[in-house]
């Protein structure tokens, strides 16, 4: 008969088709046993950057993945990023040993109520529960799209199974994301016939969409949503290229927004938001929207999550987007025109900024500018967290929500921009995966600087914006006269730590030095190296939103 561990390997690798992880004391015997399985298996160099990496995966291709960490000090490794996964709604399921079932050892912490701390459920197997103690795990992620911990207790990992799982081998359980919530009764049918007649009799219609109306294959029908109503349109970060046509769009809501495109949603009548949460950055801190404007949000949240929202819908965004069309062709209705009487392109243009700040260091705008003409069109692009951030998200367009990976963002977390490559470049292989990370996150997470440049390879580019300091502390705090030097980091050469892993590092002092990347863009991925880009910037220009930021918080 197998053993525990290998029982959990084999029903797991029935649902997940990739594994990232480091192996030690708790978990060795589940990795030797995934290795005679169908599922891939890729060792990082942190244990938090399994977790990453896994959920990197997921955003990138739809598809769950998994983690594995040892009991102990590996487990507690991984709690930033679980707690990430756990806000982000991140179906993602970690294997980790567990102190033995006859009680904790000297070096034991209580793991359940860890990883309850940060919103993930642990599900604990023995000897006679292995193969549906697994499917609960996984389903339980998949159901409520959240992190789910698979414990292994150290005194059962090598047990064989007992005689309920010696049973285990009949058909497995087909296992996925939960179906779309669509609505139903008279409150609901009384919302949608109201939202019809408003959309139907705006004057400057708009439409927002986020991430999940990404997830809810929200996009063909909401582009036929914007051209029955003549609506312009607007998206998350994690919701940009949501919608099929862009010559209407006005890019990203929030402060990662043009100015003048934020000028135009402020004109909006009735604005109709689909799968977005509307969090404080997207709603530029409640002034997205002017107060007349009549706020509409379909999501599957419980309620509203915004108070400006006017009218709540629960219910699936692709539901309610196709519901709309349909209603709007029986009515006859007409497109209002708002879209074609407004320089869409003019609005969502941002400043190109200077070839060199007022310090002598790079202007970021000007950098990120040149990047982006240079850039492969495939680019999958994965930030780290940072005031950086800003200039990827306004600069850098991608393709699809799933082509702009933010781990991090939902817990508002930095260091965790090296190890979501592997995760991007193995879930994407036939795509450039492009890094976005500051000098400060950066360094927190060189574990995994490795790990980016073995699985991405030539397809793999890291632009480490350097500013020799934590530049969002700075602009917060600094500004209001708090002593800097806990907020500044010695200059330090990333282009020097890449070329020690086998990357090629070029140091960016002038926008001529770019010209390199435009040189490794025209090689074929297989005839280039790993590039990173170690960009000496300014920390004088302050991103928009940050500008935002600091205006609220004064």
């Amino acid at each position: 008969m197998p053993t525990v561990s290998a029982l959990v390997a084999h029903t797991l690798s029935a649902h997940i088709d990739h594994v990232f992880g480091v192996m030690g004391n708790g978990n060795a015997l589940f990795l030797d046993a995934l290795d005679r399985t169908s599922t891939s298996y890729t060792a990082m160099r942190h244990e938090a950057g399994g977790v990453v990496a896994a959920d990197a995966h997921f955003r990138a291709s739809g598809r769950i993945a998994a983690a594995t960490a040892t009991y102990g000090a590996g487990f507690t490794n991984t709690l930033t990023p679980l707690a990430e996964a756990a806000q982000a709604r991140i179906p993602l399921v970690l294997v980790v040993g567990d102190e033995p079932t006859t009680g904790a050892r000297p070096w034991d912490v209580d793991q359940i109520a860890m990883a309850s701390g940060v919103g993930a459920r642990t599900f604990t197997v023995g000897r006679t529960d292995v193969a549906a103690t697994t499917v609960l795990a996984i389903e339980h992620a998949l159901a409520n799209r959240t992190a789910a911990v698979l414990a292994i207790p150290y005194d059962v990992a090598g047990l064989e199974v007992g005689e309920a799982d010696a049973r285990a081998d009949g058909p497995t359980p087909a296992l996925r994301l939960p179906a779309p919530v669509t609505p139903k009764g008279e409150f609901a049918t009384r919302v949608l016939v109201d939202t019809v007649a408003a959309l139907a009799a705006a004057r400057r219609p708009l439409l927002l969409a986020g991430r999940g109306a990404w997830l809810a294959d929200a996009g063909e029908a909401l582009g036929a949503l914007a051209d029955a109503t003549g609506a312009l349109t607007l998206t998350t970060a994690l919701g940009r290229g949501v919608f099929p046509d862009d010559r209407y769009d006005l890019g990203v809501a929030g402060g990662f927004g043009a100015e003048a495109a934020m000028r135009l949603v402020r004109e909006a009548d009735v604005a109709v938001v689909f799968g977005a949460s509307l969090g404080q950055f997207t709603m530029r801190f409640g002034e997205l929207f002017a107060p007349g404007t009549r706020v509409v949000q379909v999501d599957v949240a419980a309620t509203a999550t915004h108070p400006n929202v006017s009218t709540f819908l629960r219910a699936d965004a692709g539901v309610i987007a196709r519901a709309l069309v349909d209603e709007l062709r029986v009515t006859g209705a007409s497109p209002s025109g708002w879209r074609e009487s407004v320089d869409v392109t003019a609005a969502r243009a941002y400043e190109a900024g200077d070839a060199v700040a007022s310090d002598g260091r790079l202007d970021p705008r000007s950098v990120a500018v040149r990047i982006g003409e240079l850039l492969p069109a495939d680019r999958v692009v994965v930030s780290d967290g940072g005031h950086f951030i800003g200039w990827a998200n306004m600069y850098w367009p991608v393709a699809s929500p799933d082509r702009m990976i933010m781990v991090g963002t939902a817990f508002q977390s930095i260091g965790l921009g090296f190890p979501s490559v592997p995760g991007a470049a193995l879930a994407r292989p036939d795509s450039t995966i492009v890094l976005t990370t500051g000098d400060g996150g950066g360094l927190m997470a060189l574990a995994d600087l490795e790990s980016a440049v073995r699985v991405a390879g030539g397809r793999g580019v890291a632009v480490v914006w350097n500013d020799a300091a934590y530049g969002a502390e700075v602009n917060l705090y600094g500004l209001k006269g708090l002593a800097e030097a806990p907020m500044l980091i010695p200059e330090t050469d990333f282009a020097g730590l890449a070329a020690a892993v086998g990357a090629e590092g070029v140091v960016v002092r002038e926008l001529a030095d770019l010209d390199r990347l435009a040189e490794w863009t025209a090689r074929p991925a297989d005839e280039r190296p790993f590039l990173l880009l170690d960009c000496r910037i300014s920390g004088g220009v302050i991103a928009p939103y940050q500008q935002e930021i600091i205006r609220v918080n004064s």
